[in-house]
């Protein structure tokens, strides 16, 4: 699935340009762009995905999407933070997509009743 195959990777390479890469250096700035690329196309695959009725609010829009959203403004944030040079804008805007596109919302797919969760632990 489209979704797997880019938050895995995202959450590699978001976890090094966070914690061990150099700020501003032009390795940083390629793979941010690569990073924010995969989290945009995660993002708007995670909105086709529709499990389960009883969560769901809205035309099959649950809870978990509005991580989608968030991840998208958090990517035009990154990338507008990143040009202005706002390095404020620019670091909440990466980490907000890292933590609430990456974290809380795998969180979230690996609870039961989820795919993930049946790929990962059966059932």
């Amino acid at each position: 699935q489209l979704h797997v195959f880019t938050v895995v990777p995202a959450f590699f390479l978001g976890t090094w340009l966070i914690f061990f890469s150099r700020k501003g250096a032009p390795r940083h700035r390629a793979i941010g762009y690569v990073y924010l690329v995969l989290m945009t196309v995660t993002a708007i695959a995670a909105l086709f995905i529709h499990q389960i009725p009883a969560i769901d609010i809205v035309f099959g829009f649950g809870p978990i999407h509005i991580f989608s959203l968030v991840t998208l403004f958090g990517v035009v944030g990154a990338l507008r933070g990143a040009k202005t040079h706002n390095i404020k804008m620019h670091r909440g805007s990466m980490l907000g997509v890292y933590i609430g596109g990456i974290l809380i919302a795998g969180t979230f797919a690996f609870l039961p009743g989820r795919i993930m969760h049946a790929v990962v632990f059966g059932g």
